[in-house]
């Protein structure tokens, strides 16, 4: 039993030796030999590593002040009048005038037109 014991404590203490080995990988590269290591062809690691990116930092306030209530209104206007004439609608305060249609002739006392009947 103390054997079992003593190969257990061995394989975990090998594989806690394996684990914070694969943590420092980039520093174990670093030192291996040249022939092993990386190609030939491989680019030169910088002198100083990155910085990372700050991402607490806040951005400095804005100069521009926001926009009043009236002011966006007005703006909301002008783009509706430019979507407007750009699509072909009449102003908001006129009505489209619509071409008056014409009926067709009825040759006929049930109502159907010349072009609906079949030829006899």
């Amino acid at each position: 039993m103390a054997q079992v014991f003593e190969r257990t404590l061995r394989a975990a203490g090998v594989g806690l030796a394996v684990l914070l080995a694969g943590c420092s990988a980039s520093s174990v590269i670093d030192r291996m030999p040249a022939d092993m290591g990386l190609p030939a062809n491989a680019p030169a690691r910088p002198d100083t590593p990155y910085a990372y990116p700050a991402v607490h930092d806040m951005p400095p306030d804005r100069a521009s002040v926001p926009m009043t209530e009236e002011e966006q209104v007005k703006l909301e206007k002008e783009l509706a009048t430019v979507r407007d004439r750009q699509e072909g609608r009449p102003p908001p305060g006129k009505k489209a005038t619509t071409p008056a249609s014409k009926k067709p002739p009825n040759d006929n006392e049930n109502g159907q037109t010349a072009g609906s009947r079949a030829n006899p």
